[in-house]
């Protein structure tokens, strides 16, 4: 029978397993992976762990001032922001190591 695809389904198949069971294994070792991200020249620090949950936001006294509550505002936004940044970043960098640079679409697997 003709295979439009000009290979072996079967052997497809496989290789598109290994490769859900190689991306579960990596989305489970990213929610261990944190990154930490600063504003305001450190006054406000951000842990964020893979699954884009904050861990843990710092705040130096120095960064409260009642008369500038939209200052304070404005760096934990940027803070938490530049944070989901560099998660997407990470996981775009081990997605690449899977795939070999395929850009997949995330959900797919």
């Amino acid at each position: 029978m003709f295979n439009p695809m000009g290979g072996n389904m079967a052997g497809m198949m496989k290789k598109v397993q290994k490769l859900q069971q190689q991306m579960a294994k990596m989305q489970d070792d990213l929610k261990e992976k944190t990154v930490e991200v600063s504003s305001g020249g450190g006054v406000i620090k951000v842990i964020m762990n893979g699954e884009k949950q904050v861990v843990s936001l710092t705040i130096d006294p120095s960064a409260v001032d009642p008369q500038d509550v939209e200052m304070l505002q404005d760096l934990i936004s940027a803070a938490i922001n530049e944070s989901v940044k560099k998660v997407d970043d990470m996981m775009a960098s081990e997605m690449g190591k899977l795939t070999g640079g395929l850009n997949i679409p995330p959900g797919m697997f």
